[in-house]
Protein backbone atom coordinates (compact mmCIF):
# COMPACT_ATOMS: atom_id res chain seq x y z
CA UNK A 1 0.00 0.00 0.00
CA UNK A 2 2.93 1.98 1.29
CA UNK A 3 4.75 1.64 -2.20
CA UNK A 4 1.23 2.38 -4.59
CA UNK A 5 1.14 5.45 -2.52
CA UNK A 6 4.63 6.53 -3.29
CA UNK A 7 4.28 5.48 -7.35
CA UNK A 8 1.20 7.26 -7.46
CA UNK A 9 2.37 10.64 -6.34
CA UNK A 10 5.34 10.54 -8.29
CA UNK A 11 3.19 9.99 -11.17
CA UNK A 12 1.06 12.64 -9.98
CA UNK A 13 4.50 14.94 -9.70
CA UNK A 14 5.15 13.74 -13.52
CA UNK A 15 1.84 14.54 -15.06
CA UNK A 16 1.64 18.06 -13.73
CA UNK A 17 4.84 18.63 -14.45
CA UNK A 18 3.70 17.72 -18.29
CA UNK A 19 1.13 19.14 -17.67
CA UNK A 20 3.57 22.68 -17.28
CA UNK A 21 6.03 22.17 -19.77
CA UNK A 22 2.88 22.14 -22.47
CA UNK A 23 1.34 25.42 -20.80
CA UNK A 24 4.96 26.82 -21.29
CA UNK A 25 5.16 25.23 -24.74
CA UNK A 26 2.17 26.48 -26.60
CA UNK A 27 2.54 30.18 -24.40
CA UNK A 28 6.08 29.92 -26.17
CA UNK A 29 7.34 27.81 -28.64
CA UNK A 30 5.62 27.96 -31.94
CA UNK A 31 2.27 29.22 -30.51
CA UNK A 32 0.23 32.89 -30.35
CA UNK A 33 -1.82 33.69 -27.06
CA UNK A 34 -4.61 35.81 -26.98
CA UNK A 35 -6.92 36.51 -24.03
CA UNK A 36 -10.64 36.84 -24.03
CA UNK A 37 -12.15 38.36 -21.05
CA UNK A 38 -15.04 39.60 -19.07
CA UNK A 39 -15.05 42.21 -16.19
CA UNK A 40 -18.58 43.56 -14.45
CA UNK A 41 -17.07 46.86 -13.20
CA UNK A 42 -19.32 47.63 -10.40
CA UNK A 43 -21.22 50.80 -11.35
CA UNK A 44 -19.24 52.68 -13.32
CA UNK A 45 -21.11 55.84 -12.94
CA UNK A 46 -19.94 59.18 -13.85
CA UNK A 47 -21.11 62.17 -11.96
CA UNK A 48 -23.51 64.11 -14.28
CA UNK A 49 -26.94 63.05 -14.55
CA UNK A 50 -28.11 61.58 -17.79
CA UNK A 51 -31.38 62.36 -18.80
CA UNK A 52 -33.97 59.15 -18.64
CA UNK A 53 -31.63 57.35 -16.09
CA UNK A 54 -32.03 56.20 -12.62
CA UNK A 55 -28.66 57.34 -11.99
CA UNK A 56 -29.40 60.04 -9.37
CA UNK A 57 -27.39 57.58 -6.61
CA UNK A 58 -24.69 58.40 -7.88
CA UNK A 59 -24.45 61.83 -8.18
CA UNK A 60 -22.52 63.88 -5.63
CA UNK A 61 -25.82 64.95 -3.98
CA UNK A 62 -26.81 60.85 -4.02
CA UNK A 63 -27.27 57.84 -1.87
CA UNK A 64 -23.53 57.13 -2.92
CA UNK A 65 -21.88 60.89 -2.34
CA UNK A 66 -20.50 60.07 -5.95
CA UNK A 67 -17.73 62.99 -6.07
CA UNK A 68 -15.76 63.71 -8.83
CA UNK A 69 -12.72 61.86 -6.61
CA UNK A 70 -14.08 58.69 -6.45
CA UNK A 71 -15.09 58.61 -9.98
CA UNK A 72 -11.55 59.29 -10.83
CA UNK A 73 -10.16 56.98 -8.45
CA UNK A 74 -12.91 54.18 -9.87
CA UNK A 75 -11.64 54.63 -13.51
CA UNK A 76 -8.15 54.66 -11.90
CA UNK A 77 -8.43 51.39 -9.84
CA UNK A 78 -10.86 49.68 -12.97
CA UNK A 79 -7.96 50.91 -15.52
CA UNK A 80 -4.86 49.39 -13.86
CA UNK A 81 -7.50 46.05 -13.28
CA UNK A 82 -8.23 45.94 -17.19
CA UNK A 83 -4.49 46.57 -18.06
CA UNK A 84 -3.38 43.56 -16.15
CA UNK A 85 -6.28 40.65 -17.80
CA UNK A 86 -4.14 38.45 -19.64
CA UNK A 87 -0.73 39.43 -18.67
CA UNK A 88 0.07 36.33 -17.07
CA UNK A 89 0.72 35.13 -20.33
CA UNK A 90 0.73 37.81 -22.75
CA UNK A 91 2.40 41.28 -21.77
CA UNK A 92 0.09 43.00 -24.27
CA UNK A 93 -2.89 41.76 -22.29
CA UNK A 94 -6.50 40.85 -23.69
CA UNK A 95 -7.14 41.82 -27.36
CA UNK A 96 -11.10 41.84 -25.70
CA UNK A 97 -12.95 42.78 -22.84
CA UNK A 98 -16.38 42.17 -22.61
CA UNK A 99 -17.70 44.48 -19.52
CA UNK A 100 -20.89 45.13 -17.72
CA UNK A 101 -22.09 47.72 -15.46
CA UNK A 102 -21.56 51.00 -17.21
CA UNK A 103 -23.03 54.21 -17.19
CA UNK A 104 -22.31 55.20 -20.96
CA UNK A 105 -19.78 55.31 -23.80
CA UNK A 106 -18.18 58.10 -21.71
CA UNK A 107 -17.08 55.89 -18.74
CA UNK A 108 -15.22 54.22 -21.15
CA UNK A 109 -13.69 55.94 -23.22
CA UNK A 110 -12.13 57.79 -19.55
CA UNK A 111 -12.02 53.92 -18.55
CA UNK A 112 -9.60 53.25 -22.22
CA UNK A 113 -7.68 56.88 -21.54
CA UNK A 114 -6.00 55.87 -18.08
CA UNK A 115 -5.20 52.36 -19.54
CA UNK A 116 -3.59 53.77 -22.57
CA UNK A 117 -1.63 56.40 -20.93
CA UNK A 118 -0.75 54.74 -18.02
CA UNK A 119 -0.39 51.04 -19.11
CA UNK A 120 0.89 51.04 -22.65
CA UNK A 121 -2.48 49.45 -23.93
CA UNK A 122 -4.32 49.90 -27.28
CA UNK A 123 -7.87 49.75 -26.11
CA UNK A 124 -10.98 51.46 -27.72
CA UNK A 125 -14.31 51.17 -26.17
CA UNK A 126 -18.01 49.95 -27.94
CA UNK A 127 -21.51 50.75 -25.88
CA UNK A 128 -24.72 50.76 -27.54
CA UNK A 129 -27.09 52.48 -25.02
CA UNK A 130 -30.20 50.07 -23.66
CA UNK A 131 -33.48 50.00 -21.36
CA UNK A 132 -31.87 49.23 -18.43
CA UNK A 133 -33.81 50.47 -15.23
CA UNK A 134 -30.74 51.66 -13.06
CA UNK A 135 -29.03 53.20 -16.93
CA UNK A 136 -26.13 50.28 -17.33
CA UNK A 137 -25.27 48.95 -20.04
CA UNK A 138 -22.53 46.03 -21.18
CA UNK A 139 -19.91 47.51 -23.25
CA UNK A 140 -16.93 45.86 -25.30
CA UNK A 141 -12.50 46.91 -25.19
CA UNK A 142 -10.35 45.71 -27.92
CA UNK A 143 -7.02 46.23 -28.69
CA UNK A 144 -6.78 47.77 -31.86
CA UNK A 145 -4.37 45.90 -33.32
CA UNK A 146 -5.34 42.63 -32.34
CA UNK A 147 -8.74 42.79 -33.06
CA UNK A 148 -10.76 44.66 -35.55
CA UNK A 149 -14.50 44.92 -35.56
CA UNK A 150 -16.39 44.34 -38.67
CA UNK A 151 -20.75 44.53 -37.00
CA UNK A 152 -22.06 45.23 -34.00
CA UNK A 153 -25.07 45.13 -32.76
CA UNK A 154 -27.59 45.48 -29.68
CA UNK A 155 -30.47 42.87 -29.10
CA UNK A 156 -33.25 43.65 -26.75
CA UNK A 157 -34.50 41.62 -24.33
CA UNK A 158 -38.38 40.83 -24.22
CA UNK A 159 -39.33 39.32 -20.93
CA UNK A 160 -41.33 40.07 -17.84
CA UNK A 161 -41.71 39.68 -13.77
CA UNK A 162 -44.01 36.96 -12.48
CA UNK A 163 -46.36 39.32 -11.65
CA UNK A 164 -46.61 40.51 -15.58
CA UNK A 165 -44.55 44.07 -15.09
CA UNK A 166 -41.49 44.47 -18.05
CA UNK A 167 -38.62 43.85 -17.22
CA UNK A 168 -35.97 46.83 -18.42
CA UNK A 169 -32.81 45.23 -18.72
CA UNK A 170 -29.46 45.46 -20.44
CA UNK A 171 -28.87 44.43 -24.03
CA UNK A 172 -26.87 41.80 -26.04
CA UNK A 173 -24.03 42.92 -27.37
CA UNK A 174 -22.88 41.17 -30.62
CA UNK A 175 -19.64 41.85 -31.71
CA UNK A 176 -18.18 40.14 -35.08
CA UNK A 177 -14.80 40.67 -35.63
CA UNK A 178 -11.85 39.45 -36.75
CA UNK A 179 -8.76 38.27 -34.37
CA UNK A 180 -5.15 38.56 -35.22
CA UNK A 181 -2.18 36.39 -34.36
CA UNK A 182 0.21 39.75 -34.58
CA UNK A 183 -1.57 43.19 -36.13
CA UNK A 184 0.41 43.03 -39.25
CA UNK A 185 0.35 42.46 -42.98
CA UNK A 186 2.16 39.18 -43.89
CA UNK A 187 1.34 36.74 -41.55
CA UNK A 188 1.28 33.41 -42.09
CA UNK A 189 -2.10 33.02 -41.24
CA UNK A 190 -4.86 34.92 -42.46
CA UNK A 191 -7.44 36.98 -39.07
CA UNK A 192 -10.06 34.62 -38.50
CA UNK A 193 -13.53 35.94 -37.35
CA UNK A 194 -15.33 35.55 -34.03
CA UNK A 195 -18.45 36.37 -32.60
CA UNK A 196 -18.43 37.64 -28.92
CA UNK A 197 -21.72 38.07 -27.23
CA UNK A 198 -21.63 40.24 -23.85
CA UNK A 199 -24.81 39.51 -21.35
CA UNK A 200 -25.79 40.94 -18.60
CA UNK A 201 -28.83 38.93 -17.38
CA UNK A 202 -31.58 39.89 -15.76
CA UNK A 203 -30.85 39.73 -11.14
CA UNK A 204 -32.17 37.52 -9.01
CA UNK A 205 -34.15 40.32 -7.41
CA UNK A 206 -36.88 38.45 -5.51
CA UNK A 207 -35.74 35.20 -5.35
CA UNK A 208 -34.10 32.82 -7.75
CA UNK A 209 -37.11 30.87 -8.62
CA UNK A 210 -39.48 33.65 -8.81
CA UNK A 211 -36.97 35.82 -11.09
CA UNK A 212 -35.84 32.31 -13.48
CA UNK A 213 -37.95 33.17 -15.88
CA UNK A 214 -36.34 36.73 -16.92
CA UNK A 215 -32.54 34.44 -17.51
CA UNK A 216 -34.76 31.58 -18.94
CA UNK A 217 -35.59 34.25 -21.95
CA UNK A 218 -32.21 35.88 -21.77
CA UNK A 219 -30.70 32.44 -22.60
CA UNK A 220 -33.48 32.32 -25.29
CA UNK A 221 -32.29 35.12 -26.74
CA UNK A 222 -28.77 34.59 -26.93
CA UNK A 223 -29.05 31.05 -28.39
CA UNK A 224 -31.27 32.65 -31.16
CA UNK A 225 -28.50 34.99 -31.99
CA UNK A 226 -26.20 32.22 -31.94
CA UNK A 227 -28.22 30.02 -34.32
CA UNK A 228 -28.62 32.84 -36.48
CA UNK A 229 -24.59 33.83 -37.17
CA UNK A 230 -24.72 29.43 -37.46
CA UNK A 231 -27.38 29.86 -40.26
CA UNK A 232 -24.94 31.85 -42.09
CA UNK A 233 -21.33 30.52 -40.65
CA UNK A 234 -21.92 27.04 -39.94
CA UNK A 235 -17.88 26.63 -38.38
CA UNK A 236 -18.55 29.83 -36.48
CA UNK A 237 -16.32 30.77 -33.58
CA UNK A 238 -19.03 32.46 -31.47
CA UNK A 239 -17.75 32.90 -27.36
CA UNK A 240 -20.27 34.05 -24.75
CA UNK A 241 -19.57 35.85 -22.03
CA UNK A 242 -21.31 37.75 -19.31
CA UNK A 243 -22.51 38.04 -15.91
CA UNK A 244 -25.75 35.67 -15.91
CA UNK A 245 -26.69 35.91 -12.31
CA UNK A 246 -27.15 32.11 -12.46
CA UNK A 247 -24.49 29.33 -12.24
CA UNK A 248 -22.86 27.01 -14.85
CA UNK A 249 -25.69 24.35 -13.46
CA UNK A 250 -28.81 26.58 -13.52
CA UNK A 251 -31.51 25.93 -15.67
CA UNK A 252 -31.17 28.94 -18.27
CA UNK A 253 -27.18 27.65 -18.86
CA UNK A 254 -27.70 23.72 -18.07
CA UNK A 255 -30.96 22.99 -19.64
CA UNK A 256 -32.09 26.00 -22.10
CA UNK A 257 -28.29 27.59 -23.77
CA UNK A 258 -27.15 23.52 -22.75
CA UNK A 259 -24.22 24.87 -22.15
CA UNK A 260 -21.89 21.00 -21.37
CA UNK A 261 -19.56 20.67 -18.46
CA UNK A 262 -17.33 18.30 -20.09
CA UNK A 263 -16.13 18.90 -23.92
CA UNK A 264 -17.15 15.07 -25.16
CA UNK A 265 -20.37 16.53 -24.25
CA UNK A 266 -20.36 18.95 -26.79
CA UNK A 267 -22.69 17.91 -29.56
CA UNK A 268 -21.56 19.68 -33.35
CA UNK A 269 -22.73 22.98 -32.55
CA UNK A 270 -23.30 22.59 -29.69
CA UNK A 271 -21.50 25.09 -26.44
CA UNK A 272 -18.69 24.43 -23.82
CA UNK A 273 -18.79 26.22 -20.26
CA UNK A 274 -15.37 26.84 -20.14
CA UNK A 275 -16.29 27.58 -16.02
CA UNK A 276 -18.25 25.00 -14.79
CA UNK A 277 -15.60 22.70 -13.82
CA UNK A 278 -13.68 25.68 -11.53
CA UNK A 279 -17.24 26.22 -9.41
CA UNK A 280 -16.89 22.49 -9.25
CA UNK A 281 -13.91 22.84 -7.66
CA UNK A 282 -14.71 25.88 -5.11
CA UNK A 283 -13.41 28.60 -7.29
CA UNK A 284 -16.37 31.58 -7.93
CA UNK A 285 -15.78 34.96 -9.19
CA UNK A 286 -17.93 37.21 -6.45
CA UNK A 287 -19.07 35.64 -3.05
CA UNK A 288 -22.48 35.52 -1.21
CA UNK A 289 -23.19 34.72 2.52
CA UNK A 290 -20.16 33.30 2.88
CA UNK A 291 -20.61 30.67 -0.20
CA UNK A 292 -19.27 31.26 -3.96
CA UNK A 293 -20.85 31.79 -7.26
CA UNK A 294 -19.92 31.76 -11.07
CA UNK A 295 -22.33 34.45 -12.59
CA UNK A 296 -19.20 35.59 -14.95
CA UNK A 297 -19.09 32.74 -16.96
CA UNK A 298 -17.70 32.32 -20.58
CA UNK A 299 -19.08 29.62 -23.08
CA UNK A 300 -17.55 28.73 -26.35
CA UNK A 301 -19.50 27.35 -29.66
CA UNK A 302 -18.15 23.95 -30.82
CA UNK A 303 -16.28 24.81 -33.65
CA UNK A 304 -14.18 26.88 -31.60
CA UNK A 305 -13.56 24.28 -29.30
CA UNK A 306 -12.08 21.66 -31.24
CA UNK A 307 -10.68 23.77 -34.54
CA UNK A 308 -7.57 22.21 -35.42
CA UNK A 309 -4.42 23.99 -33.86
CA UNK A 310 -1.96 22.51 -36.64
CA UNK A 311 -4.22 23.98 -39.35
CA UNK A 312 -3.62 27.63 -37.99
CA UNK A 313 -6.75 27.78 -36.61
CA UNK A 314 -7.67 29.59 -32.89
CA UNK A 315 -8.71 27.42 -30.26
CA UNK A 316 -9.35 27.03 -26.99
CA UNK A 317 -7.11 26.65 -24.49
CA UNK A 318 -7.76 27.10 -20.98
CA UNK A 319 -9.83 29.35 -18.68
CA UNK A 320 -8.83 31.41 -16.14
CA UNK A 321 -10.71 33.63 -13.28
CA UNK A 322 -8.20 36.46 -12.51
CA UNK A 323 -8.32 36.73 -8.57
CA UNK A 324 -5.32 38.44 -7.90
CA UNK A 325 -4.12 39.74 -4.53
CA UNK A 326 -4.65 43.33 -5.31
CA UNK A 327 -8.14 42.67 -6.27
CA UNK A 328 -9.02 40.65 -2.91
CA UNK A 329 -10.04 41.74 0.64
CA UNK A 330 -7.10 40.17 2.70
CA UNK A 331 -8.41 41.19 6.53
CA UNK A 332 -11.51 40.84 7.87
CA UNK A 333 -14.61 39.02 7.82
CA UNK A 334 -14.75 39.27 4.12
CA UNK A 335 -11.19 38.45 3.46
CA UNK A 336 -10.51 36.39 0.69
CA UNK A 337 -13.66 37.80 -1.24
CA UNK A 338 -13.49 40.48 -4.42
CA UNK A 339 -12.67 43.96 -3.09
CA UNK A 340 -15.40 46.53 -3.72
CA UNK A 341 -15.65 49.97 -4.74
CA UNK A 342 -18.30 50.16 -1.95
CA UNK A 343 -19.93 47.85 0.68
CA UNK A 344 -23.44 48.75 2.63
CA UNK A 345 -23.06 52.27 1.19
CA UNK A 346 -19.42 53.02 2.52
CA UNK A 347 -16.61 53.69 0.00
CA UNK A 348 -13.82 51.69 0.14
CA UNK A 349 -12.34 52.69 -2.85
CA UNK A 350 -11.60 48.80 -3.96
CA UNK A 351 -12.05 47.56 -7.75
CA UNK A 352 -15.62 45.29 -7.42
CA UNK A 353 -17.44 43.22 -6.01
CA UNK A 354 -16.91 40.49 -8.92
CA UNK A 355 -13.45 38.98 -10.04
CA UNK A 356 -12.76 39.30 -14.15
CA UNK A 357 -12.72 35.91 -16.22
CA UNK A 358 -11.15 34.81 -19.20
CA UNK A 359 -10.28 32.50 -21.75
CA UNK A 360 -6.97 32.22 -23.75
CA UNK A 361 -7.31 30.65 -27.44
CA UNK A 362 -3.67 29.86 -29.22
CA UNK A 363 -3.11 29.30 -32.81
CA UNK A 364 0.18 27.77 -34.56
CA UNK A 365 2.60 30.30 -35.81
Amino acid sequence: MKHTMIWAAALLLMISGTVRAQEKNEMNEGQYLRCIAFYNLENLFDTIHDEGKNDYEYLPDGGMKWTGYKYENKVKNMAYAVSQLGTDYDPRGAACIGVAEVENIGCLYDLCSEANSKYSRRLKPILIEGPDRRGVDVGFLYDTVLFKPSKVKGYELKAHYADGGEIKTRLQLCVSGYLYSEGAKGEKFSPEKIHIIVNHWPSRYGGELSSRPGRDTAAMLVKSICDSIYMREPQAKIIIMGDLNDDPYNHSCKEVLKARKYREEVEPKGYFNTMWQMLDRGIGSLAYNGSWNLFDQIIISEPLMNAKLEEGKWTYWKAQIFNKPFLTVQEGKDKGTPFRTTKAGVWQNGYGDHYPTMIYLIRKK
